[in-house]
């Protein structure tokens, strides 16, 4: 399992020499997003696509 300093030096050395700031702070932040969820997955900690499409409905009214 990759230590976070490792995981975060992989996913900046994977950007461009060009890479802005904000380029790479949205990589690392969007890692962190898919690390989350599938932890979450993992724990099932989920919820059906049902329930998620009555949630965005509520937030839609």
């Amino acid at each position: 399992m990759q230590t976070v300093k490792e995981k975060i030096t992989e996913v900046v050395m994977a950007q461009p020499d060009d890479a802005t700031y904000e380029e790479i702070m949205r990589e690392l932040a969007f890692a962190r997003m898919i690390e989350r969820g599938l932890l979450d997955a993992r724990s099932e900690r989920v919820i059906s696509d049902e329930e998620m499409a009555h949630r965005i409905r509520t937030w839609q009214s």
